[in-house]
Formats: C-alpha cells, sequence, structure tokens
C-alpha cells in the first residue's frame, strides 16, 4: 500500500508521497511514487502513484515511450493543457488494461491503480486532477483543494481541519508532512522516506524537491511535536465526570 497526497493552493502544489510497497510483512520494499516531467520555464508536471506496483511501473514506462519514441501522438511534455495530460494519463492507463487486465483476473489479481496529476503549463493556472484505474478523472476545485490515494483515511482529519485555498505553501507542506506521519503511525505498508515537491504558482519549474528519510531534522521534529501537542490538547479537555448520569 502507499499514501500520497496532492495539494492545489492559490500559491501553487504540494505533492508528497511515501516510497513503501509491501506483499506481506516480510517483503516490504522501497520504489520511489512521485514522478516528474518538467520543461522549465514552460511546464511542471508530477504524478503520482498508488496501488499494483506492475501495474503503475508499466503505465511509467509507457508514458516514458511516448516521449522517447512516438512521434505520432503528444506526450506529457507536448500536451497544450493540464486537462489533455490528464486525459493522456488516462488513455495510456486504459491501454495497460486491455493488454493486462484479463492476464491479472486469471490469477485472481484486480487492476488496481490511482493516480494524482498536479501542475502548471504556460497560459493556464496550477491544476490538480484525480485519476481512477478506469482512465477516468476529476478535477480539484478551490473547495475541494486536495486527493488523496492510497491508505488515505489516517491522513484526512487535519486535511480538513486546516487546509484551505489560501493556506500558504509552508503551512501546506507541515500539513502534508502531519498528515503522513498520522498514516505511517497507524498503517505498518505506509513509510519513509518520503517524496516532497512544490511548485510555486508561474514559477513553471519545480521550486523544489525533497527525499525526506528518517534522519531529516524538520520531519523528526514535526512528528515529535504534533504528538506532544495531541497529548497536551486531551490532557487539557475535562473528563466525562457524570456528564452522562
Amino acid at each position: 500500500m502507499t499514501y500520497c497526497v496532492g495539494m492545489l493552493l492559490q500559491a501553487g502544489l504540494v505533492m508528497l508521497a511515501d516510497s513503501r510497497t509491501n506483499a506481506g510483512v516480510d517483503h516490504i520494499n522501497t520504489f520511489r511514487k512521485l514522478r516528474v516531467y518538467e520543461r522549465p520555464g514552460e511546464r511542471c508536471l508530477v504524478l503520482m502513484s498508488a496501488g499494483n506496483l506492475a501495474i503503475t511501473q508499466s503505465l511509467a514506462s509507457t508514458l516514458d515511450e511516448v516521449l522517447r519514441f512516438d512521434g505520432e501522438s503528444p506526450g506529457l511534455l507536448e500536451v497544450p493543457t493540464m486537462f489533455e495530460a490528464a486525459r493522456h494519463i488516462g488513455d495510456v492507463l486504459r491501454a495497460v488494461h486491455r493488454r493486462d487486465a484479463e492476464s491479472l483476473a486469471a490469477f485472481g489479481i484486480d487492476f488496481n491503480a490511482s493516480l494524482i496529476l498536479g501542475g502548471q503549463i504556460a497560459g493556464e493556472p496550477p491544476r490538480l486532477f484525480s485519476i481512477y484505474a478506469a482512465g477516468n478523472f476529476i478535477e480539484a476545485t478551490r473547495e475541494t483543494p486536495y486527493f488523496q490515494i492510497g491508505e488515505s483515511k489516517y491522513g484526512k482529519p487535519i486535511l480538513d481541519r486546516v487546509l484551505r485555498w489560501d493556506t500558504p505553501l509552508d503551512e501546506a507542506v507541515k500539513c502534508a508532512l502531519i498528515s503522513m506521519d498520522s498514516t505511517i503511525r497507524s498503517n505498518l505498508s505506509v513509510g519513509l522516506p518520503l517524496d516532497l515537491a512544490i511548485i510555486e504558482r508561474d514559477g513553471l519549474s519545480l521550486a523544489s524537491h525533497h527525499l525526506i528519510d528518517a534522519e531529516n531534522a524538520y520531519f523528526a521534529m514535526v512528528r515529535a511535536r504534533w504528538g506532544d501537542a495531541l497529548r497536551e490538547a486531551f490532557d487539557a479537555i475535562p473528563n466525562p465526570d457524570g456528564a452522562f448520569d
């Protein structure tokens, strides 16, 4: 399993993914699930994936092959809009399904893949999409400024309470890391290192891209202080003391 969160904000985009995959407690590996497609000054796209690793790696390889070898259809570095980028990824995902789904089903394996695409292409604002296994997708709005894929339930409460369209990027990064920490603490299938990508509005390139491991001092501080703050808040709430009598 995995956990990825993408945030669409007035100031830009924040994209965060873990890198743990597992096939049972005895078979845990690390694979990066965040990929960048960038032409600085013209476009910057970030794609995050969750689900069956063989399917998502096949998707990524096919997207790369289109960029390298396919002179007939535009790839992610040529499509004119983010909508067309999402549609292109959906088309490639459907092609992978046509090729592999029947064989997977014969072995009792579901075709399981979900994606978050975020970025900006010159001439339009930053945009964020959630792409499903069927290749269809939805787009984030000011009222719904984030998407999650993978093991999403543990990290959702902090997003709902804190994140807004006008949240500054640095606060959004802090919120994303707390959301990830909540998930890591509650689910063994999500773990370090983390991939963090930040795209500033109209920057048309990555503002920053960090691989966060267990030695990262800021993430360690966030984990410790968030845990302490939760315990302090819990202790500050009075006990029921007959409130339900």
